[in-house]
């Protein structure tokens, strides 16, 4: 209240009053201004102290904010390694199935190149043995009755005439191909003969054409007296 304010106010001038005339005035306005000094210290201090915390704190920030970067570059670069170790490891791959696509493009020109030899090998044998037979013709002609004719796919067709007696013009024929392995082989044969198999085996081991034309004219001979 008012009245207390008052009482408060009284009071403090007694004890000030008291103050004074135990210390004396100087003494008190050097303690005011010992105490004004180390207020004022206190003050520069506390506000240096301050901006000393805040410039750390910031720093702290800083160093954060470095270290995140800095861990952010890191995951970066492991990731870019494990990337360029992908990257490598694909390489590595690509040139393997490239050296075994070389590797079995070569087998395929070698073997086609064996395989072209092999073909070479056996057409030389077949014409060699078509000129062969051709060479054999006029001899068949003349002493067997045999006209020998190129018909369709490169087959040789063999006719024999003057077999029967009672009909010298009735043909009697058999029809030849050489096959995909060099061989002789009948494709047709009129009349039929039991005994073709036969020769045609017998002129694949021997050789001996000469000998499996005339071996037919017989059978073709035999088969007509039956």
């Amino acid at each position: 209240t008012e009245d207390e304010i008052i009482s408060l106010e009284r009071e403090m001038k007694e004890f000030w009053t008291k103050l004074k005339g135990i210390y004396g005035s100087e003494q008190i306005s050097q303690s005011l201004a010992l105490r004004d000094s180390c207020k004022e210290s206190i003050k520069v201090l506390s506000e240096k102290w301050s901006k000393k915390l805040k410039d750390e704190d910031l720093m702290i920030d800083k160093i954060n904010e470095y270290s995140n970067e800095i861990l952010c570059q890191s995951q970066r670069v492991s990731e870019n390694q494990e990337r360029l170790t992908e990257i490598k490891s694909n390489l590595n791959e690509e040139k393997e199935k490239n050296k075994d696509l070389t590797d079995s493009i070569q087998e395929l020109k070698e073997e086609c190149e064996k395989k072209k030899e092999i073909i070479s090998s056996k057409n030389k044998a077949a014409v060699e043995r078509v000129e062969r037979l051709c060479k054999c013709k006029e001899l068949f002609e003349e002493r067997l009755g045999l006209e020998i004719r190129r018909i369709h796919n490169e087959q040789l067709q063999f006719i024999f005439r003057h077999i029967d007696h009672k009909d010298p013009d009735k043909p009697y024929l058999f029809t030849l191909a050489i096959n995909e392995q060099g061989d002789y082989e009948v494709t047709s044969c009129t009349p039929p003969l039991d005994c073709i198999a036969e020769f045609q085996l017998k002129v694949r081991e021997t050789n001996n054409f000469s000998a499996f034309v005339a071996n037919i004219r017989k059978a073709f001979a035999d088969l007509s007296h039956k």
